[in-house]
């Protein structure tokens, strides 16, 4: 039997500092960025989805930049795929492989081995489903199979969605990667307060107007990416062609709308990372991205010491712990 890939994770909802966490963990233990982002891989999408190269400064990154966006679609088969051959790769450099991004989906993919979950629509999956807003089901539906998103017409009717998914995923039970890895993870997960997270929101998305994030999107369409497929891309890029279209009022109008689908979103973000830990998933949760105490963890799992059971979960951190003489702060 080979010896297992150890690999970090960082991952978490949207607006926690995951990047600059990675970034610093592959300096100090000599690793390489794998992106674990469905809107990263495209060319082109820069600042609406977050794309700050200069912030890897010489630290080597994956699966970024990999796809042209007007002539090619990227799907969750595709990347399960690229991340086993990229996890190869860096690991046969004899360097550290880290998994980084908030698409849970692309996350509990790599971690778990599968491309997409198959079988035919059980109460549990469709329970789980119930619980993502549109936004989620978006997401996961175009992870699933773009060319079932781009048909579908009412992409604000959560019953459509849901039966969409369910579609697909029953059509999709014996797809399996090509390659397969064998891995050990640690799961790291930086977290703030909901009113933090808010707060960090709104200064990030004032910084992406600031920086361009309407230009970006008129030369996409320049490019000859249609307005359809732009509102494909996620919140950022679906909104601002909806308000260069004239469907939107004002630019006021469209960043307190931006606003608030993104709060919505990263809350809706802790129903997939609660669904991991139920599912048996370790996922140590730092509060404020702390990189000693991130640190601390992974050179113990590098050295192949016992590891403490992570002392909080997710749904503690929104609900609070029901005993505790030390409550952590709740979102």
């Amino acid at each position: 039997m080979s010896e297992k890939i150890k690999i970090l994770t960082v991952t978490g909802p949207t607006a926690t500092g995951k990047t600059s966490l990675a970034v610093r963990l592959s300096s100090e233990f000599g690793g390489e960025i794998i992106s674990a982002d469905s809107r990263q891989v495209y060319r082109g999408l820069d600042i609406g989805s977050g794309k700050d190269l200069s912030e890897y400064g010489n630290i080597p990154c994956h699966l970024i930049d990999i796809v042209d966006p007007v002539t090619n679609e990227y799907n969750l088969k595709e990347f399960s795929i690229d991340a086993v051959k990229a996890l190869k790769d860096v690991s046969s450099r004899g360097a550290l492989p880290i998994i980084c991004g908030g698409s849970a989906l692309y996350v509990n993919a790599v971690l778990n081995g599968y491309v997409l979950p198959g079988g035919p629509p059980d109460s549990e999956q469709r329970d789980f489903l119930k619980a993502m807003s549109v936004e989620e089901l978006n997401e996961m539906l175009k992870a699933l199979s773009p060319s079932t998103y781009e048909c579908l017409h009412d992409k604000e009717n959560p019953n459509r969605l849901i039966r969409a998914i369910e579609k697909v995923q029953g059509l999709s039970s014996s797809a399996k990667p090509g390659e397969h890895v064998e891995i050990s993870p640690l799961v790291i997960a930086p977290y703030y307060t909901r009113k933090d997270v808010h707060e960090r929101i709104k200064l990030r998305l004032e910084k992406r107007f600031d920086d361009g994030m309407i230009e970006e999107v008129k030369s996409l369409h320049e490019r000859g990416l249609s307005w359809e497929k732009l509102e494909y891309f996620g919140l950022e890029y679906r909104y601002i062609a909806f308000y260069l279209q004239g469907k939107t009022a004002s630019f006021s109008e469209l960043k307190e709308k931006l606003l608030v689908k993104i709060r919505n979103f990263a809350k809706s973000q802790d129903v997939w990372f609660r669904k991991m830990e139920r599912e048996g998933l370790d996922i140590y949760w730092i509060k404020e991205g702390n990189f000693d105490e991130a640190r601390k963890l992974a050179a113990m799992f590098l050295a192949d010491e016992k590891l403490p059971p992570p002392i909080i979960r997710l749904k503690d951190i929104i609900y609070g712990p029901r005993q505790s003489t030390h409550p952590e702060p709740q979102l």
